[in-house]
């Protein structure tokens, strides 16, 4: 469903994404992981057709990010880092917009808009503008809008930023409702999302990838047998990939 295929990205002589090539079937909920600055976002964006790669490509169920873009956008629900929407628009109106322009219309629009809005729990926020929403609840604006048209695969960087522990658990239990019939990316500083929700974990660093494999798997990489132990090891040393079933 997802590929990554030598993907490559340089800003000012800084490479942020070196030779990254993974790929992600229907049914595999995938933990993205990596320090600040690892280049963990800047590959998100190129899976999802916002910035193009120097080199490699990246497809959507089979269409090309770049050359066949509105193609694999249609197929892609992208929740972006911040949660981007405008601040005037309700969550209820937002949805909406955004399904529109996918050419949602009549009922069809109405019911993927309130399944939408009742999936991410908004609640009476749907209909107070987003300015005036919390951290939390502007999140979950925009993860609304990013599952409403009910794509294939889904790229959510950092969904649960903002969010209380009541909200977190509701976010991740719609993940996991959403994962048998989806690919789905996880880009998190959470650690413990990983075995919570995710079936495989990729880490990156310096823009290179350094593990792809099993949750638990990555929990063997150290004696200490912690996600958090072996993160620490894989991103705090010299660079070598581990490849792990």
């Amino acid at each position: 469903m997802l590929v990554a295929d030598h993907l490559v990205k340089e800003f000012g002589g800084l490479r942020a994404v070196d030779d990254v090539s993974f790929t992600l079937e229907r049914g595999e909920v995938l933990g993205f992981l990596g320090p600040n600055g690892a280049g963990k976002t800047t590959t998100m964006r190129m899976l999802a057709g916002c910035l193009e790669p120097d080199s490699g490509c990246a497809r959507i169920a089979g269409h090309d990010c770049v050359q066949d873009r509105i193609e694999a956008q249609s197929r892609l629900g992208y929740l972006p880092e911040g949660a981007p929407a405008y601040p005037a628009m309700t969550p209820r109106a937002f949805v909406a917009f955004g399904l529109q322009v996918r050419g949602f219309s009549g009922d069809a629009l109405k019911r993927a808009t309130e399944l939408a809005l009742d999936r991410a729990r908004l609640g009476a926020a749907a209909s107070q503008p987003i300015g005036t929403l919390s951290k939390g609840y502007k999140r979950r604006a925009a993860l609304a809008a990013a599952i409403a048209h009910d794509p294939a695969v889904l790229i959510l960087d950092e969904p649960t930023d903002g969010l209380d522990p009541n909200q977190k658990d509701g976010v991740r239990e719609l993940i996991r409702e959403m994962a048998p019939e989806k690919a789905i990316i996880i880009s998190t500083h959470i650690l413990d999302e990983v075995p919570a929700v995710c079936s495989r974990a990729i880490i990156i660093a310096e823009g290179r990838l350094l593990f792809d494999g099993t949750p638990h798997a990555l929990e063997a990489v150290t004696s200490d047998a912690t996600i958090e132990a072996a993160f620490r090891h894989l991103t705090a040393g010299p660079r070598a990939t581990v490849e792990a079933a």
